[in-house]
Order: structure tokens, then C-alpha cells, then sequence
């Protein structure tokens, strides 16, 4: 039985790692200046940070269509067997719900989950869902694994302002983070599929100590790990800083990773952290 693996463009997976393992993504959307944009399609980030920066309105985001959805399932469909879709936790957005509906015209042929995570923690989960249907596992064995995962999965980020979160109702249980001192950033996390507080520090410095010794924790709780990069634009040189932190650490290293325009939206410019996930489940 062949699985073909479907996602969103909340994974933030590159057009070539998507290619690389076969995964189809499907755009959410963007909605600025008066337009509609497909997420990495027809809208960057640097799009929306320079019409931001012009004085235009915080843009808003939303899921792809049941009909879109079900389009894509008859694509992959006609070569594979099985489709497993894999999506952007559902407290975060409607488009696990979308794709929910999408799948029940399908007759059991698409199964869908909710990774409980965002950007690249979904994105990890994505390619090890491909990584394990090119060996040739069953679709129970890749979703018992995958649920394994996403209760391990971390997510450990700072924004340079909440205001993007505040803005667009994202900010979940890191409201006690608004209203902070002078230089004081905040660290943020994504568990049980919402934005929550996880601390804050003072100085830019002490944010890539924070994420550099979490990261070393994780891998050594977890006997090693998987583990990628991510950034909006302007946060790539702190990236580049915690990298450099951790040399010494062993651990899978997935890469470096840009955030797509709809999580962009909600975390604005200067955002820097790393999802996390066990090598084994």
C-alpha cells in the first residue's frame, strides 16, 4: 500500500524538501492591503513586512476550502492508495477542520490528523510521516508514530513584539507576557497546540542563551534529537548566534528555515527560535 503525505503551507517546508520526500502542500491564505494571497505563492514575507512598514492595515490569514483540499486528495489519489494529511493544530486555525470535511468524501482513503503544533514542529512531522511511508509502513504504524511525536514536540521561539500574536488572537496563554519592561523579549512555546508563555528574559544576549540551553536539555532528555532553525526576516543573525552556541551538541540537523507569509503574519519580524522533536518515538 503506498501513502502519499499531504500538508499545509503553515509547515514551512521548502519548495525543494517538499519535492525531496514527495509532500503536497496545500496554501493557506492571506489577506492584505484589500487582496487575497496564496501563502508562498503569491505572497512573501518580505511583501508583508514592507507593506506593514508603509503604513497598510496588520493582515489577517484563513484556511484553504474543503474543495481545495478535496482536489489535491484526487491528485495524489490516482498514484497512491492511502493519503495521510497532516495539519496545523486546530486551536491555532480552521484547516484541519477543512480538510476533515475534504476527507469524508473519500471512503476511508484519507486520513487526516492535527499536529497540535505549527510552522516547522508540523514541518518535522510532515517529513517523517514521508521519511516512514517511503520505507514502506502502514498507515496505523505512521500515525501511532506521529501521535508519539507530536506529545514531544517543542517549539521554543521569541518575537521581537507581541503585538503581532495580540493582533491577529493568536496569542493564547502568553498574554501575561504583554505589558513587559524596557528590552524585556519574550520566549514562547507551542504546547498543546496553542501559543503559550514559557519566560522572558532581558537582552537579545540572554534570549539565545535561553534558546541555546533549552535546546541542549531537550537533546540530552531525549537521548539526541531532530532539530530545525526557523526565522522571519531580521532574525537571521541571532539564528546564526545559537548555532554557534551549540557546537559540541550532537543532533540531527534538519536546517535553516524561513517562516512563510501566514505564520509571518502572526509573529512579525526579528521572530528566531527551533522546533525540536525525539529521533525516536
Amino acid at each position: 500500500m503506498t501513502i502519499a503525505i499531504v500538508t499545509d503551507s503553515t509547515s514551512d517546508l521548502s519548495p525543494e524538501l517538499r519535492g525531496q520526500y514527495g509532500i503536497r502542500s496545500v496554501p493557506l491564505y492571506v489577506h492584505f492591503g484589500g487582496q487575497m494571497y496564496k501563502d508562498g505563492i503569491d505572497i512573501t514575507p518580505a511583501d508583508l513586512f514592507a507593506g506593514i512598514k508603509a503604513g497598510q492595515k496588520t493582515p489577517s490569514t484563513s484556511q484553504p476550502s474543503p474543495a481545495e483540499f478535496a482536489a489535491v486528495y484526487e491528485e495524489a489519489l490516482r498514484s497512491a492508495d492511502e493519503v495521510l494529511s497532516i495539519h496545523i493544530s486546530g486551536l491555532l486555525s480552521g484547516t484541519v477542520g477543512s480538510a476533515r470535511l475534504a476527507a469524508q468524501d473519500f471512503g476511508g482513503r484519507v486520513t487526516v490528523m492535527d499536529s497540535r503544533s505549527a510552522s516547522l514542529g508540523l514541518g518535522m512531522q510532515a517529513l517523517r510521516a514521508a521519511q516512514r511511508a517511503a520505507e514502506g509502513r502502514p498507515m496505523a504504524d505512521i500515525v501511532g508514530e506521529l501521535e508519539r511525536v507530536a506529545a514531544k514536540t517543542d517549539i521554543r521561539f521569541t518575537v521581537d513584539t507581541l503585538d503581532f500574536l495580540r493582533a491577529n488572537g493568536r496569542i493564547g496563554g502568553a498574554t501575561a507576557l504583554l505589558g513587559g519592561l524596557l528590552n524585556i523579549k519574550p520566549i514562547l512555546t507551542v504546547k498543546a497546540g496553542r501559543v503559550e508563555a514559557a519566560g522572558r528574559v532581558r537582552g537579545s544576549k540572554k534570549v539565545v542563551q535561553d534558546l541555546v540551553d533549552h535546546i541542549r536539555k531537550y537533546v540530552e532528555a531525549h537521548g539526541g534529537a531532530r532539530v530545525t532553525f526557523l526565522s522571519t526576516l531580521g532574525g537571521e543573525a541571532t539564528r546564526q548566534e545559537i548555532r554557534d552556541g551549540l557546537r559540541g551538541v550532537a543532533f540531527e540537523d534538519l536546517g535553516d528555515h524561513f517562516i512563510g507569509a501566514v505564520i509571518a503574519t502572526h509573529v512579525g519580524p526579528g521572530t528566531v527560535g527551533a522546533a525540536l522533536e525525539p529521533l525516536t518515538a
